[in-house]
């Protein structure tokens, strides 16, 4: 049995890579608008969601229950949204996903009209929110190396970071500019309901076309077939594990409401600035890569990227200045980017396409785990011992994190170049390449 992919335009010549190779794809350029669109709306509604919660109930703690209400849905359903990417046409998936999202989106907008939501309310529409996003992030990643050739992937990659972080750079600034002009949250999602259902319509234009990509069966050991996979893969293994332990003891996102207003004395325009703040910093190095792809010692790169973040969230944690707070969110936002490229060229490229979604829904749980269980990891620590504190000891635990997986995983530490890995390519991942699927 075989199932639709997308289909690669053959535009660009074999081995022909410039800066913009992977515009040259018609079906990579409504990919990149959707998923700008999508993530434009994703980052206004978190910007409104994190201060409309703060602002009901004052307490950082309410703040770590945002991260969990997202993050659950992609623990209990990782086996499963992996296998459907594999399974299913992954178009239709992140078609559904996007529909779903306007549908959350809508619910949210209709208890900010209520204007004395309660805030239980809203944790159950989040969990909707994280199911959408559980489904979306495989199938996602998985398309990505199907609508570029092999050789331009990198570039790819390079183009699709830059794409999240344009809009996470235009997304929270938005949502805190038409937050606090229309004086709640309402409008913020009646947005994002109808960014979300405009990249469901671009997706639909992207051409499928049928390869021979073998359904896998409906059973236990295939559902399991992307964990052995990736404990197999030393490299894959270390790159997806040091995200989640560095993130999620170095993320601060949760707790930038309470600066924003309790340490900083700002509204939530501000809030908007410093949620924007790494993704500019993101964004930049992003156009760098892309204009400048990594050449060798990529392994010793993205450990030093990632210390480098780690070393921005001391510095930001102990700041009172809202220029230097922005400046050193910028920085830890650029070298989270190379950690980002780094990490997605070399799961996907050493892994096969028939294996891709299950795969990358093991990637995006730790993902996941970095980021909303990151939030709710510096919620608990804000109530504990204060915001200030727990940012700054998340990122000294960064720094142990980066010295102690450099250690762990020579090999992911000595890659040099990001072809080295590739699937069907090097010894790194031989043992891996024998799993069943």
């Amino acid at each position: 049995m075989t199932v639709g992919t997308e289909r690669i335009d053959v535009q660009p010549a074999p081995g022909a890579t410039t800066w913009t190779a992977a515009f040259a794809y018609r079906d990579f350029n409504l990919y990149g608008a959707a998923r700008i669109l999508v993530i434009l709306g994703g980052q206004m509604q978190s910007v409104a969601v994190g201060w409309q919660v703060y602002a009901l109930t004052g307490r950082p703690l309410d703040l770590a229950w945002v991260g969990l209400a997202l993050f659950l849905p992609a623990v209990g359903l990782a086996l499963v949204t992996g296998h459907a990417a594999d399974r299913f046409e992954r178009r239709r998936i992140l078609m559904a996903c996007n529909s779903a999202l306007a549908a959350m989106c809508l619910a949210l907008f209709l208890l900010a009209r209520t204007h004395h939501p309660h805030v239980l309310a809203i944790y159950s529409v989040l969990i909707g929110v994280g199911t959408a996003r559980a489904f979306q992030g495989p199938a996602n990643q998985a398309m990505l190396p199907t609508l570029v050739r092999p050789e331009h992937f990198g570039n790819a990659v390079a183009w699709g970071s830059s794409f999240w972080q344009f809009a996470t750079i235009a997304g929270p600034t938005l949502g805190g500019i038409v937050y606090a002009s229309t004086g709640g949250a309402a409008f913020v999602y009646a947005t994002s309901a109808v960014l979300s259902l405009v990249a469901a319509v671009l997706l639909a234009f992207i051409q499928p076309h049928p390869q021979q990509r073998r359904a896998p069966p409906t059973d236990l050991h295939s559902l399991l077939a992307g964990v052995r996979y990736i404990a197999s893969s030393p490299i894959v293994l270390g790159a997806t594990s040091l995200d989640l332990f560095a993130v999620l003891l170095g993320g601060a996102t949760a707790l930038l409401p309470a600066y924003a207003r309790d340490i900083l004395h700002l509204g939530p325009w501000a809030l908007g600035l410093l949620r924007s703040a790494p993704a500019i910093g993101g964004g930049a190095m992003g156009i760098a890569l892309a204009l400048r792809p990594l050449g060798r010692h990529v392994g010793r790169t993205m450990f030093l990227c990632v210390a480098l973040f780690g070393l921005g969230t001391i510095v930001f944690g102990e700041s009172r200045n809202f220029i230097l707070s922005l400046g050193a969110l910028v920085v830890l936002g650029a070298a989270d980017m190379v950690s980002v490229c780094v990490r997605a060229a070399l799961v996907q490229l050493s892994t096969p396409d028939a294996m891709r979604g299950r795969v990358s829904a093991i990637n995006m749980l730790f993902i996941g785990a970095s980021n909303e269980l990151g939030e709710f990891e510096s919620g608990v620590t804000a109530q504990w011992f204060g915001v200030v504190p727990a940012v700054v000891l998340g990122g000294f635990g960064t720094l142990l994190v980066v010295a102690l997986w450099a250690w762990l995983f020579p090999a992911l530490r000595d890659v040099d170049r990001l072809g080295d890995v590739a699937a069907g390519t090097g010894s790194s991942n031989a043992s891996a390449r024998r799993i069943p699927v």
